[in-house]
């Protein structure tokens, strides 16, 4: 009996540590980038990258819907005809965007497809 139940034990031991294995092996971690440190080099970002910035004070421009991310040193237009408008989103915010980064007709852009706000300013006065 002592046997039967060390090795259900054994047994369940192994299960969850193949379970938490699986678990760390799907996650893949995205990592998210400043928009100054994308745009020093762009073409070694290309593709699938995630950025964070600040949206430009005055760029939203909702009939073509891009607008201008912003840093400290570079900007970078952003086409958010793909993703959804959150909550929280407006001029002058600090986001964080997914997408894909392109060079074309001799400038780079980021066709978003997901975009992220920080919490609302619910707490705020």
């Amino acid at each position: 009996m002592a046997g039967t139940r060390a090795s259900r034990l054994g047994l369940v031991a192994v299960s969850m540590a193949c379970l938490v294995a699986l678990m760390f092996i799907s996650v893949n971690p995205e990592t998210q980038y400043y928009i100054d440190e994308v745009m020093e080099s762009p073409q070694d970002y290309e593709g699938d990258v995630h950025l964070r910035g600040q949206v430009e004070p005055g760029s939203i421009d909702s009939t073509s819907s891009l607008f201008t991310l912003i840093g400290i040193e570079y900007s970078l237009k952003i086409d958010y005809s793909g993703a959804a408008i959150p909550d929280g989103f407006d001029e002058g915010h600090t986001i964080a965007l997914k997408g894909q980064l392109v060079y074309e007709n001799g400038d780079w852009i980021l066709n978003a497809i997901e975009i992220q706000t920080g919490c609302p300013s619910k707490y705020s006065e």
